[in-house]
């Protein structure tokens, strides 16, 4: 009897045993399962090389010191086309005033259009980088020569105008678009264009009573380039071309920085893409000497 109890006890822990085992072979395989549907479920993301690599953090301005330096090489550079086309012999405050109104015109003018508060008055930092930026060109004219002759130094300066300049147009389209409501379609159409076109050259119609001298030759080429990257931002961000594209707004926020630094290059090297792009312009013909009686 005593050897038949024992025989039944150790069969009946090798069954429990074998279905432990069982239980956690099963468990295995149903993860196992859940993972491979799960990586079956999520879509490839063909996209995200544009966000893979260093230079997209700094395009979007991923930390706040790629930021305020961003900042500074913005204020730097309109100081230089400020202090160009202003005499020297102008009061201080003549010239600290228009230096602002050409580094924050967009974000004054368009934060008034929505309704909402300009960007000078809502981060700090803006104030101090012109600040910054007004001392070293007013006591340290040569530096505005060294940005002419030095191609490193322009190269340099036109990569962080742009970049903040692309994130000035990309902020307040998208603001734009959440504060204007639709009409006539699903989304507001031509109001966070036009907002995102004066977010990147508002400056240059400040202070009002210049009018519409800035294009009266046409569009600037910073106009053109704000007018495009406004409407690829809006467009991309808000309509089914996005629909799948992870990060889609920093995405976009990438390439309109990138068009905006790449346009920025070839107009200020005066560089020509054959049969695409050509800042330079064909000279006039000389007209033909008349005879003189």
């Amino acid at each position: 009897t005593l050897h038949v109890r024992l025989h039944h006890q150790s069969t009946t822990q090798n069954v429990s045993s074998l279905i432990e085992k069982q239980n956690w072979i099963s468990s295995k395989m149903s993860m196992r399962g859940r993972k491979a549907a799960a990586m079956e479920e999520e879509p490839v993301d063909s996209t995200a090389w544009i966000l893979d690599n260093s230079l997209a953090e700094f395009l979007i301005m991923h930390t706040t010191e790629i930021k305020y330096m961003c900042m500074f090489g913005y204020t730097f550079m309109h100081g230089s086309k400020v202090f160009g086309s202003i005499s020297s012999d102008a009061p201080l405050s003549y010239k600290f005033v228009s230096m602002i109104l050409a580094c924050t015109g967009g974000g004054i003018m368009v934060p008034i259009f929505i309704n909402s508060i300009p960007v000078p008055l809502t981060t700090d930092a803006y104030p101090i980088a012109i600040f910054a930026s007004f001392l070293l060109h007013q006591y340290f004219p040569l530096l505005r020569e060294v940005l002419k002759v030095s191609y490193v130094l322009k190269a340099a300066v036109i990569f962080l105008y742009e970049t903040l300049r692309a994130s000035v147009v990309v902020k307040l389209t998208a603001a734009a678009a959440a504060a204007i409501p639709p009409s006539e379609f699903s989304i507001p159409i031509f109001g966070p264009i036009f907002c995102g076109t004066i977010a990147g050259c508002g400056g240059a119609f400040l202070p009002l009573n210049k009018g519409l001298d800035p294009i009266k030759n046409g569009l600037a080429p910073n106009m053109m380039s704000a007018m495009f990257g406004g409407l690829f931002y809006h467009v991309f961000v808000n309509t089914s071309l996005s629909d799948g594209v992870k990060n889609a707004p920093k995405k976009a926020h990438a390439i309109v920085s990138f068009m905006f630094i790449l346009f920025g290059i070839i107009q200020a090297f005066n560089l020509r893409i054959p049969g695409i792009y050509s800042t330079t312009t064909a000279k006039p013909k000389p007209k033909p000497a008349t005879k003189k009686d």
